[in-house]
């Protein structure tokens, strides 16, 4: 359909979600709401006690409380809308809050994998250089891969945030999803979506690609 007569008369978005069965729906919200706070809790249980143990300081430890905190944010962000309409039976999400949790989505997940990448070279460099890992593996260095995995999920998600807002959508407003997804919205938008597809495809790809490299 041409953009031009295709009006963004869109501000709302109805999330299906998992089923439409009001029972089977309680039971769900009883189960990702436990998930939900058992994963919350484990990342807190490794967070805290390392942020203030002197002694848990190397680097692998370092790492390690930096992803535990994007995990317990990247899972309330995906999770939280879930939950609550699994709960209230609402499943209408506008279109700024479906922004919002695109980028959110993107950002932590971006930043989680490249953090994962600098993860496996400090399993590397202690498993290949031991004796040289202190001096490889210095303070300086973990933080500055920490930055980077964090300018890499910004510039992850500000592709990803730049395509959603040349979307065009007119009327079809029913997301078959619990959550706000590129792809998904894909299907309803009257845009040209064929090289758009292929490039929001590419952009996590070439993202880990050219870190992991």
């Amino acid at each position: 359909m041409d953009v031009l007569t295709c009006p963004n008369n869109v501000t709302e978005f109805v999330l299906l979600g998992l089923t439409q069965n009001p029972h089977l729906q309680k039971i769900l919200f009883v189960v990702f709401l436990l998930i939900f706070l058992f994963t919350v809790l484990a990342n807190l249980l490794i967070v805290i006690p390392i942020s203030f143990t002197s002694t848990l300081s190397a680097p692998v430890y370092f790492f390690l409380t930096h992803l535990s905190f994007i995990d317990g944010i990247f899972t309330s962000v995906t999770t939280t809308k879930l939950i609550i309409d699994l709960l209230y039976q609402r499943r209408t999400i506008s279109w700024s809050g479906c922004l919002i949790q695109i980028f959110l989505e993107h950002i932590m997940g971006g930043s989680e994998i490249i953090l994962l990448i600098s993860m496996s070279y400090d399993l590397y460099v202690a498993i290949c250089m031991p004796m040289h890992y202190m001096t490889i593996m210095r303070q300086g260095l973990c933080q500055l891969l920490v930055v980077v995995a964090w300018i890499g999920g910004i510039l992850h998600t500000t592709v990803q945030i730049l395509f959603f807002v040349n979307l065009t959508f007119s009327g079809l407003n029913i997301n078959d999803h619990f959550m706000c997804d590129f792809f998904s919205l894909l299907e309803l938008t009257c845009s040209d979506t064929y090289k758009l597809g292929i490039m929001v495809a590419a952009n996590p790809s070439g993202m880990c690609l050219f870190y992991f490299i």
